[in-house]
């Protein structure tokens, strides 16, 4: 689909040598932090950037230059980009117009897409009479309405309270699935990419960094800005001492092979260390004192300081029974974890 996808701004490289496929039917999220190209990415797809360099290609034909409305994409906006003086429907159908599409067969498809998002008997109303999350299920139906082979969306939740952003996202992949979309989705929220997409794309400075299943991506992180970047880990900076061994500070951590003597980091995420008060440790346990306690409703963060470095260690939040629940801020705790949870990666100081 992408090929050598290039895009500079005088001297800037906002978009830099980007290939990438994606699967019929599959949805792929271009993951990353603002300024990292993935929405340029998007647009060059959706034709509205031309490429500096390289092409794109929707069904086996190149469409680098070809203009949005022979591309056979649909796309919902960051902002909607609903029209005001518009009906929903009219908003729904003005692709279809733009394409001298008869007016039988728009009214036909301007229903059942209403249909698809929910939006029956909503067709008269203009924007400005919906909520948030009807005004995105119109956006959504109007980038349905032309069948698109590519379905492009551009951080579509990113307006939307928490509670309603979670309902939507479920209604998006619902409907993904059960069409068989192709979809590239544009985001920066990492649980959005975790729970919708089938593949994540991971950029930065322009760059993919890597590219694989959410599980892929979130348990073998290629580098530590990708570790860092997606979801919560802690880094721990020194070097492979000997087989099984990481050395970090003055402690002495279980690790799963490395190179002895080469500075790496020692990645470890906070739901894989396992906690108990320091007068009970395993043998090989890094000690600690915990220095403060986040209470997060169904999880709870506890913040250690060790000879390593400071660890976060997050649990479900333990019941009366449970004996976590006495652990307080000062007291001196025991940290372990199976060597195989962590993952050895070069260091880099700026990261």
């Amino acid at each position: 689909m992408l090929d050598g996808l290039r895009r500079v701004y005088g001297a800037t490289v906002a978009v830099d040598r980007v290939d990438l496929t994606v699967a019929q039917g599959e949805l792929v999220a271009l993951l990353g932090p603002s300024g990292c190209g993935k929405t340029t990415t998007l647009r060059m797809v959706a034709g509205f950037v031309p490429p500096s360099a390289g092409t794109v290609s929707i069904g086996g034909t190149n469409v680098t230059r070809a203009p949005p409305f022979a591309r056979d994409t649909g796309m919902v906006f960051q902002g909607y980009a609903l029209f005001p003086h518009m009906s929903v429907a009219d908003n729904v159908g003005f692709g279809l117009e733009m394409r001298r599409v008869a007016r039988a067969e728009r009214q036909r498809r301007i229903a059942e897409a209403l249909r698809l998002v929910r939006l029956d008997g909503l067709g008269d109303r203009r924007p400005a009479q919906l909520s948030g999350g009807q005004q995105q299920r119109v956006a959504l139906a109007r980038a349905l309405v032309v069948n698109p082979k590519v379905f492009l969306l551009d951080e579509p939740l990113s307006n939307l309270d928490a509670r309603l952003r979670a309902e939507v996202r479920v209604e998006i992949r619902a409907l993904q699935q059960r069409l068989g979309l192709t979809t590239l989705f544009v985001t920066h929220d990492q649980e959005e990419a975790l729970t919708m997409a089938d593949r994540l794309v991971v950029m930065n400075g322009g760059r993919v960094r890597q590219t694989g299943t959410p599980e892929e991506v979130y348990e073998r992180p290629a580098d530590l800005f990708v570790a860092g970047f997606l979801g919560r880990c802690n880094i721990l900076r020194g070097s492979v001492e000997r087989p099984g061994v990481f050395r970090a500070g003055n402690a002495a951590l279980p690790c799963d092979g490395g190179a002895p003597g080469l500075r790496s980091a020692l990645v470890i995420r906070p739901e894989r260390i396992a906690m108990t008060h320091a007068g009970m440790p395993a043998s090989g346990a890094l000690p600690g004192r915990v220095a403060m306690v986040t209470y997060l409703g169904g999880l709870t963060d506890w913040h250690v300081r060790t000879d390593a470095g400071d660890v976060l260690v997050t649990r479900p939040t333990p019941d009366d029974a449970d004996p976590l629940r006495q652990i307080a801020v000062g007291d001196g705790v025991a940290l372990d974890w199976n060597p195989a949870a962590g993952r050895l990666l070069p260091d880099h100081p700026d990261l």
